[in-house]
């Protein structure tokens, strides 16, 4: 779930090619529940570079309580040369001044 949280992250921003996975970290703070509960992922890439990308990844159980955590680095140097790319189009745009 890290690894495909953490690409996801990485594709929001615009890569089809999402790089490869340079690190990746899991710590598990406490049980998640019992099986059949539902749980909520919440991923954020947390840097954005030309070469790596960074992400991080919090779990929670039904309660909102974070139950496990994780980070996964990516690199993506040659995932920026993908034509099928879409990063510009995603990228904010500068404010006309009047």
């Amino acid at each position: 779930m890290v690894d495909l949280g953490g690409s996801l992250a990485v594709a929001s921003r615009g890569l089809f090619a999402t790089g490869v996975s340079t690190d990746l970290n899991v710590t598990y703070l406490s049980s998640g529940g019992k099986i059949g509960d539902l749980i909520k992922a919440e991923v954020t890439c947390d840097k954005f570079g030309k070469t790596l990308a960074f992400t991080s990844i919090a779990f929670s159980n039904n309660k909102g309580e974070v139950f496990a955590r994780g980070s996964h680095t990516k690199y993506v140097a040659l995932a920026w040369k993908d034509p099928n790319n879409i990063v510009e189009e995603l990228s904010p745009k500068p404010e006309k001044k009047d």
